[in-house]
């Protein structure tokens, strides 16, 4: 596992165990993927929703038996994020998005159409529609990543949080 994902594996795991407990059922938007395996492998009860479009079906997430509801870098590859954060049944919540940075162009893979980022969200962006869709954020950090050099860019990157991570909980 390179560097960076390892970073972000051990900080996502980190907030969790700040916010949730391991006896939670939570289900991660998105398919299976080397994040939920490795948290499943420290005893989070996870599974992934998928197979379907989000976007277009954001209630088929209810379909599912969770109490938590995670977005690990998803909602940036959603047109629609509010769709899905304002009809979970879910009563927690845990996000983490990768945050625009000014020095750099959005994601995007062109030969993908589901590999690139609709959004990069500022952290207030993110926090404003979460409260919008019903949510109360109890907890957020920001992450720099581990410095890697190859060129100017990488300097900045060095100084500027380039992920955000949030729990919140839905409000009654």
């Amino acid at each position: 596992m390179n560097k960076l994902k390892l970073f972000r594996f051990k900080k996502t795991e980190a907030f969790l165990n700040k916010c949730l407990s391991k006896e939670l059922r939570v289900l991660d938007l998105g398919t299976p993927n080397e994040l939920s395996d490795y948290l499943s492998s420290r005893d989070y009860q996870i599974q992934n929703g998928h197979g379907f479009d989000f976007d277009l079906e954001p209630q088929k997430v209810n379909d599912y038996d969770y109490e938590v509801l995670t977005a690990f870098e998803v909602l940036e590859h959603l047109v629609s994020p509010f769709s899905i954060m304002q009809q979970t049944k879910a009563q927690k919540l845990v996000v983490t998005v990768p945050l625009k940075l000014w020095f750099a162009k959005a994601y995007r893979n062109a030969s993908d159409p589901y590999d690139q980022h609709y959004h990069e969200f500022e952290s207030w962006q993110l926090d404003m529609m979460l409260e919008k869709a019903g949510w109360e954020i109890k907890a957020r950090e920001k992450w720099v990543p581990p410095f890697q050099f190859n060129g100017v860019r990488s300097i900045l990157r060095a100084l500027t949080p380039r992920f955000y991570a949030v729990y919140a909980e839905r409000k009654s």
